[in-house]
This record gives structure tokens, sequence and C-alpha cells, in this order.
């Protein structure tokens, strides 16, 4: 079955393919946490990579008038976070994903399925 997503959902997640992130896993939050609906997790071979798709994420989406309240760690890389109020994207090193598992933390959260968004 396949779930009708909110067309700024949508938008989101095409800027976080737009740059050849991996493994990325979309959360819907909602009954686990009230500051927000939707976690995004990807992952970077890289701190320069992931620096390069936080920026990429921030710059497309303004293009939609999109724009985040709050961007940290575009200067360190190892994680970018890119909060945009319903939505939360985090852009991990993959050493830093591991690290943190928010995977693990957020595991049972509902998985929203993306894979038809190109």
């Amino acid at each position: 079955m396949t779930q009708e997503l909110d067309p700024r959902l949508v938008s989101i997640i095409k800027a976080v393919k737009g740059r050849k992130a991996e493994h990325i896993k979309v959360l819907d939050v909602r009954k686990l946490t009230s500051y927000t609906d939707v976690f995004i997790l990807a992952s970077a071979r890289s701190t320069r990579q992931a620096a390069a798709i936080g920026e990429y994420i921030k710059v497309e989406l303004k293009k939609e008038e999109i724009k985040p309240i709050t961007v940290d760690g575009l200067d360190e890389g190892s994680w970018v976070l890119l909060d945009y109020g319903d939505v939360i994207v985090h852009v991990f090193y993959e050493e830093t994903r591991d690290y943190y598992d928010l995977d693990g933390l957020w595991a049972d959260a509902v998985v929203i399925d993306h894979e038809g968004i190109e």
C-alpha cells in the first residue's frame, strides 16, 4: 500500500537524493515525539560529501521557497542537520551515523517508503 506524501516532504526527499546521499531512511516520528513529524537520515562517504549534500539540500529547497529554521554542521560535515520544522534532515558521515545510531534510537518509528521519489 502506497501512502500519499505531502508535496513539501516529497521536495525535501528529492533534494536529499539529488547529491548521491546513501542509505536514506525516512521515518514518521509523530507518535514518538512532539517536536517534529519526520526524520530523514542519510549517509555520505566523507565529511566533505556530507557538507556538500547539506548545502545542496539548502540551496535546492530555497528555490522552492522552503527555508530551514536552522542549519548546523556544514563546516564540520560529520553530521549536518537541517531543521525544516515538521521535517528534520540528518546527513551523516558514515562512521558518525554508526556511532550515534539514530536508526536504532528511532527503531520504533514508521518507515516511510520513498523508493518511487526521484
